[in-house]
């Protein structure tokens, strides 16, 4: 088959491997879409990649092509998205159903290869089916989808209360729209691009904010009658909006950051004294999974979807580029700003 494989930094390649075979308790899937995550850049155009040569790509949709033995609960021609980390099961943290922590986990697409290709192998559990409503385009989106959700449930999240959302990007989005499906009374997206403001307003969001406009905490202010949001949620991985976070809160406040942070972050005394005088509570989220595993994150994913309710935009998506073009793919990042939205890799195009 063909394969996007990296041999080295800056250095992946369009070139024939061996095609995986299915084992016992595993499926082989024929690829469709994988999205580029922002994990794999530094993988392909920095020194992160855990070994060479290897093949990338963890979001992935596609159809069923095989089935090993003793595979029951899926057959040839299902569609399905991909689940990407391989558990061990045994470990403390497995066995509370705590997966995203586990201390001996594989994972489809950096520990082993991936979507970046024709076809993947993956355990049975891992391919978790949608119907003919989603569009294969969607079953790429799984899995920033239920990272959101994953996220949105860290805290004791609660309807008929404010929701602050802190970035407009694709985590963000969805995190607005998973917090409108569960009953938010208000929820307020915060960015500095008014196109990703306005989007997220077409997607469900009550207001959009612009945080780079010296008069937005006045907005704020208006929104909330001077309390603050019952529940922020951090998505950008940014120092200036962890930061905000503190200062959106109202008392008594759950903060969670969905975002994974690049740079070092430091807060002045009376940053951090919001948390002490505010007493509100703070915690962070990792990955998408809960018992029994992948967890209901991804089945719920696959239900809204399917209804609607989960919306998706063409503008979520950037561009599809061919598996043949793979490398032109990850050339776009050197470009600071380029790239607004996902690359699709399209390993049938």
């Amino acid at each position: 088959m063909k394969a996007g494989v990296v041999h080295a930094k800056d250095d992946i390649r369009y070139e024939e491997i061996q095609k995986p075979e299915v084992t016992p308790g595993k499926v082989l899937i024929k690829v469709k879409y994988t999205g580029i995550c922002g994990s794999d850049i530094p993988r392909v155009n920095g020194d992160a990649c855990h070994y060479f040569p290897n093949v990338l790509g963890h979001e992935f949709s596609g159809t069923v092509e095989e089935v090993g033995e003793g595979v029951t609960t899926l057959k040839p021609g299902d569609r399905v998205a991909g689940v990407p980390l391989v558990p061990c099961m045994k470990c403390t943290d497995c066995q509370k159903g705590n997966y995203s922590l586990c201390r001996h986990y594989s994972f489809i697409g950096s520990r082993e290869f991936g979507s970046f290709a024709e076809y993947v192998v993956v355990p049975e559990k891992n391919a978790v089916k949608f119907g003919a409503e989603v569009s294969f385009e969607k079953g790429a989106f799984f899995e920033p989808a239920t990272v959101a959700l994953h996220g949105l449930r860290r805290v004791e999240y609660r309807g008929g209360k404010s929701v602050a959302i802190l970035g407009g990007g694709t985590i963000g989005l969805m995190t607005m729209q998973w917090a409108k499906i569960f009953g938010a009374e208000k929820v307020a997206v915060f960015d500095i691009l008014d196109e990703r403001l306005e989007l997220a307003k077409r997607l469900g969001a009550d207001c959009g904010i612009n945080s780079g406009k010296e008069d937005f905490m006045e907005r704020v202010k208006e929104l909330t009658d001077g309390r603050g949001f019952d529940y922020v949620y951090e998505t950008a991985g940014n120092t200036i909006t962890m930061k905000l976070a503190f200062k959106l809160a109202a008392n008594k406040a759950q903060v969670c950051f969905i975002g994974t942070p690049t740079k070092d972050l430091s807060f002045s005394v009376e940053e951090w004294e919001n948390m002490n005088r505010k007493e509100f509570m703070l915690t962070g989220s990792w990955m998408s999974y809960s018992a029994p595993f992948p967890g209901d994150e991804w089945e719920l994913t696959a239900h809204y979807f399917r209804t609607g309710e989960l919306k998706f935009d063409d503008s979520f998506i950037y561009k599809k580029i061919p598996l043949s073009k793979i490398d032109e793919a990850f050339e776009m990042f050197k470009t600071p700003g380029l790239v607004k939205g996902k690359i699709l890799i399209d390993s049938e195009g």
